[in-house]
C-alpha cells in the first residue's frame, strides 16, 4: 500500500477568485433543534449562490425534520438559492445518508457538513481554494467549539475534541472529521462511496482511502471554520466517547490501526490520587484569587470518564458483517 500524501501547505485567501461549484451536502437524522441555525448559516455563506447547491438529506427522522427542510427549500426557493430536500430510508447510517447527496450532487466539489454545526458566513470560500492545486483531492476544515454554559460545554471546549489538528495528526494517515471537510467530485469515481453500513469512522477510511488508493493530497484549510454544539450532560458524553472507542475497533479491523491501549487501575489510582492531593488544593487556590475556575477543578475526572467510555466501546464492540461494502457510483 502506498504511502499516505503529506498535508499540503495552505493557500493564501485574502483574495478569493477561485469559485468552483459546490454542492454541501448534510445528513439529518431528528435534527429539529439544530436545523433553523444551520440553514441560516448555509443560506448566509459569501460563496456566489449560481455556483452552490445544499442537499439536506434527511435519515428518516421522526421529529418535525422533513417539515424544516421542505419550508427551508421552499423559501430558497424565492431567493434564487438552490437547497434540495433529499431523503435516505433504506439504510440509518449518516454514511448512508451523505451517499444519497453525493449520488444526487451536481457540483465538482462536494463539501460535507453536520446538523449540528453552524459554519462561518466564508466556510465555503476559504474552504475549496486548497483545490487549486490539482494533487489536492481533500480539504479539510477546523472545527471550533459554540460557546456553552454547562460544564462539559466548557470541558469540550477546552480540550478542543472536534479539532481537526488532532485528526490530522493520526500516526497512522491524517484525515479529518466529515462535519468539516470537502472532497472532489472524481475522486469518488475511482475510490467509491462511504461505506453506507459503518455507523462510526466512516470519516478517517474516506480520507485514507483517498489518499492510499486515491494518490490524492490533503490540505489543511485552517480558515475554513465551522462551530460544533458539544455535549451538555454526561450521557451525551459517554456516547461520544463509546463511539469513537467503536470508531476505533472498526478501523483496526478494516485498516489495521493500533488500538488505544486502556488505562491499568494502577494509573488510574495514580490519576485520582494525584487530582485529590495536587491538582485540586492548587485549583481552588487559583479559584479563590480568581486565575482560574469550576471546570478547572474537573478536568482529570472528567477525563478519566471520557477515556473508560471510549476503552469499553473499543472493547466491546465489533465490525458488522456488512460494514466493510464499499458501494460505487452510478450515474447511468
Amino acid at each position: 500500500m502506498p504511502q499516505a500524501s503529506m498535508v499540503a501547505n495552505d493557500i493564501p485567501t485574502q483574495t478569493v477568485t477561485f469559485f468552483p461549484t459546490i454542492s454541501v451536502i448534510v445528513p439529518i437524522y431528528n435534527g429539529e433543534t439544530d436545523l433553523p441555525g444551520l440553514i441560516d448559516c448555509l443560506l448566509g455563506q459569501t460563496y456566489p449562490a449560481e455556483r452552490v447547491e445544499y442537499l439536506l438529506v434527511d435519515n428518516g427522522s421522526c421529529d418535525r425534520t422533513p417539515t424544516i427542510l421542505q419550508e427551508a427549500a421552499n423559501h430558497a426557493q424565492t431567493t434564487g438559492l438552490t437547497l434540495k430536500h433529499l431523503s435516505e430510508t433504506k439504510i440509518q447510517s449518516a454514511y448512508a445518508a451523505r451517499n444519497t447527496g453525493i449520488r444526487a450532487a451536481q457540483g465538482e466539489i462536494l463539501a460535507f457538513t453536520d446538523a449540528d454545526c453552524y459554519p462561518a458566513k466564508t466556510w465555503l470560500a476559504n474552504l475549496v481554494q486548497g483545490f487549486q492545486s490539482s494533487d489536492v483531492g481533500l480539504c479539510v476544515g477546523e472545527i471550533t467549539a459554540l460557546p456553552g454554559t454547562s460544564w462539559l460545554e466548557r470541558y469540550a471546549e477546552r480540550k478542543n475534541i472536534m479539532s481537526q489538528q488532532a485528526t490530522l495528526q493520526h500516526p497512522f494517515c491524517p484525515y479529518g472529521q466529515t462535519a468539516n471537510i470537502a472532497v472532489r467530485a472524481c475522486a469518488f469515481e475511482k475510490i467509491g462511496l462511504f461505506r453506507p453500513h459503518m455507523t462510526t469512522g466512516g470519516d478517517a477510511d474516506i480520507c485514507w482511502r483517498l489518499q492510499k488508493d486515491g494518490g490524492w493530497q490533503l490540505h489543511y484549510a485552517e480558515n475554513a471554520i465551522v462551530q460544533h454544539h458539544h455535549r451538555s450532560s454526561f450521557q451525551e458524553l459517554y456516547k461520544q466517547w463509546y463511539r469513537y472507542g467503536r470508531s476505533n475497533r472498526y478501523l483496526h479491523q478494516i485498516h489495521g490501526v493500533k488500538l488505544t491501549r486502556p488505562l491499568m487501575s494502577h494509573e488510574v489510582r495514580y490519576s485520582i490520587s494525584r487530582w485529590l492531593a495536587k491538582e485540586l488544593p492548587a485549583g481552588l487556590v487559583k479559584l479563590i484569587i480568581g486565575k482560574a475556575d469550576l471546570i478547572d477543578l474537573a478536568m482529570t475526572p472528567i477525563s478519566l470518564y471520557c477515556f473508560r467510555a471510549r476503552s469499553l466501546g473499543q472493547k466491546e464492540s465489533k465490525l458488522p458483517d456488512n460494514a466493510k461494502e464499499i458501494v460505487w457510483l452510478d450515474r447511468d
